[in-house]
């Protein structure tokens, strides 16, 4: 006994005292860790009618998405234009994201306030304010890349681009960070299609991340036949879909449960 009473005297205070603190932060941060509710959001795409007749196939690379809690800015415009006004006068494609029903419109910015921050450079980060575009806007960028034909999803189609788990909370929008579009017209030529302000394509709806749920967030977008020959992609916010799924996370089996439902109605 009394040859192990040094060496417990001889122990650096200082290195006993960074010894126990990092195990009480350890303890206090896995704690918080466990506290924190969470739920998952499922994003899905699908395409109203609009101009997609022209095309045998319309590929959209997704690269992410950006979401907007309370208090964000998502760089909208606020330009509209007419209930079925699918027709463009051929203007620049640095106008706002401007919608097919002539609901609120979505980002695009002037020529991309948002954009060059949709790019997927960021690398997930939470906000944009640093680079001058619309702050507080949380980006996640996917593990790859999703690609989904607009041709294939018509009629009620939808495709799942992405699952994850989130703090809950309200977001009053959710942008999806567009990289490239390929458009292969119905006689074989190749298409000219462009995006609002080349900006993210921005779905003005509120929706909820509840706790032991899952929620799925259906993005309807469109191809636009412009004035001079070209194509704009277009939000469609009355084609919004937004579904609550309760996943059973009473029983700690939450993972399995999102896993079942990768459509939606």
């Amino acid at each position: 006994m009394t040859d192990r009473t040094p060496d417990l005297d001889a122990l650096d205070r200082r290195t006993y005292l960074q010894a126990t603190g990092a195990a009480a932060l350890g303890v206090s941060g896995l704690a918080g860790c466990v506290g924190r509710a969470t739920g998952t959001l499922a994003t899905a795409v699908t395409d109203q009618p609009a101009d997609i007749a022209d095309f045998e196939s319309l590929v959209v690379t997704v690269e992410g998405i950006w979401l907007g809690p309370e208090g964000a800015q998502s760089g909208a415009t606020g330009n509209q234009t007419d209930d079925g006004n699918t027709t463009d006068d051929g203007g620049d494609a640095t106008d706002g994201n401007e919608t097919v029903d002539g609901n609120a419109t979505d980002d695009g910015g002037d020529g991309g306030d948002g954009g060059d921050g949709g790019d997927g450079g960021d690398g997930g980060d939470g906000s944009d304010d640093e680079d001058g575009g619309p702050s507080g806007r949380e980006y996640h960028e996917f593990d790859e890349p999703q690609e989904a034909d607009l041709v294939q999803l018509q009629n009620g189609e939808t495709q799942l681009i992405d699952e994850r788990e989130l703090s809950v909370g309200t977001y009053r929008f959710l942008q999806l960070d567009i990289s490239n579009v390929e458009g292969t017209l119905a006689g074989g030529d190749e298409a000219e299609v462009d995006r609002p302000g080349n900006a993210p394509l921005t779905f003005n709806a509120e929706f909820d991340v509840r706790e032991n749920t899952r929620t799925v967030f259906t993005a309807d977008f469109a191809p636009v036949r412009r004035g001079n020959g070209r194509y704009l992609l277009r939000p469609v916010p009355r084609g919004i879909e937004v579904d609550y799924e309760e996943t059973g996370g009473d029983d700690g089996d939450s993972d399995e449960s999102d896993e079942s439902g990768n459509e939606t109605a």
